[in-house]
């Protein structure tokens, strides 16, 4: 192992491009701040006081668009690891892979995953291309091509049926109004869609069931972590909306609660987790990722998202999951960038 390494936390600075995150007409204008990047930008001075601990050596630097700036930044600094927390480039989650790929080209090791993985993880069309390749279920799907009318006579879906932004993550985009029960209420979102984030829709069967998050960390499938819709109203869909994430004051992030370790059987656990783990595998993942899995009536596991480099954030469920698993917080953060180190003494 390299003698007192230099540590690199690279992160992006919170900047909205969007008008709307919630996926639907918000009832207040604070409804439209992007409180998923303003979470990470919170938490990067506590992580970097936690890494200098163990690591005295320890640098942080915002990701912009300004890359001449961090091109010299890290050949000043020439980290021995990077923990990569950059989930987008002046708030474009498009430019998340290309970051990586700039350590890449500059041989500089970082933490999570690589630009390929990155890419292929953020495109959802491509993620199910790999999937299915690979043999491993996931929901049926329509790609809608932005501002394309679709077509009711080859309209091949059952309803119900969840309407996503084709590039993001952190549920930006999702909300009630996204899982649609007739092609009247299925239009009436994709307009929304369209006119709010001007990007290509995926439509995709909702699965009616349970929802798991498998979070996968270096060669251990840490507990299985459920999400609970017991405490919704009946009349709102079963789903991790945008304002379940994120926003503390709404009916999603108090009705949805996660269980950890899930209360299942046995057979349905081995069953999520060797899907959980082929989704990580088909994927090229590393160090780390969450897969997160709905159940049908038959119990049988559907793929519906790979997150690579997912939130660790101490309240996140990757961190539940960890704890559960014997991990305390520090050595979470402590075990990442021994990822990295190994690269870095390997290459």
């Amino acid at each position: 192992m390299i003698a007192n390494p230099k540590i690199l936390i690279c992160y992006n600075e919170p900047i909205g491009i969007y008008k709307n995150y919630i996926g639907k007409t918000p009832l207040k204008d604070e409804d439209n701040i992007d409180l998923s990047e303003i979470n990470i930008s919170k938490q990067i001075e506590s992580i970097k006081a936690i890494v200098a601990q163990k690591y005295p050596d320890v640098f942080q630097l915002p990701i912009s668009s300004n890359i001449q700036n961090a091109y010299e930044n890290l050949n000043e600094i020439k980290p021995d690891a990077i923990i990569n927390f950059v989930e987008s480039v002046d708030g474009i989650a498009d430019y998340e892979s290309f970051v990586t790929g700039l350590f890449d080209i500059l041989g500089l090791s970082y933490t999570g995953n690589n630009s390929l993985t990155l890419g292929n993880c953020l495109d959802k069309i491509r993620t199910k291309h790999i999937l299915k390749s690979f043999g491993i279920s996931t929901p049926n799907y329509i790609h809608l091509r932005r501002n394309r009318e679709v077509d009711e006579k080859q309209f091949n879906l059952n309803f119900p049926v969840i309407t996503k932004l084709i590039s993001e993550d952190a549920s930006i985009g999702i909300s009630e109004k996204s899982v649609v029960n007739n092609f009247s209420e299925l239009k009436k979102q994709i307009k929304f869609l369209f006119r709010h984030y001007k990007k290509d829709v995926i439509l995709e069967e909702f699965i009616v069931g349970r929802e798991i998050n498998v979070s996968i960390f270096g060669n251990d499938i840490l507990p299985l972590s459920e999400i609970r819709f017991d405490e919704l109203p009946a009349d709102l869909p079963k789903l991790v909306t945008y304002e379940a994430k994120w926003a503390p004051n709404s009916i999603y992030y108090s009705s949805t609660k996660p269980v950890c370790p899930a209360v299942i059987t046995k057979r349905v656990e081995k069953r999520i987790k060797d899907v959980a783990l082929s989704a990580f595998r088909a994927l090229n993942c590393r160090d780390y990722a969450r897969v997160d899995i709905r159940l049908n009536s038959n119990y049988t596991p559907f793929v519906i998202e790979v997150n690579p480099n997912p939130d660790i954030s101490p309240d996140s469920g990757f961190i539940r999951s960890a704890k559960n698993f014997g991990f305390t917080y520090e050595d979470v953060i402590y075990r990442l960038i021994e990822f990295a180190l190994k690269r870095t003494v390997h290459d």
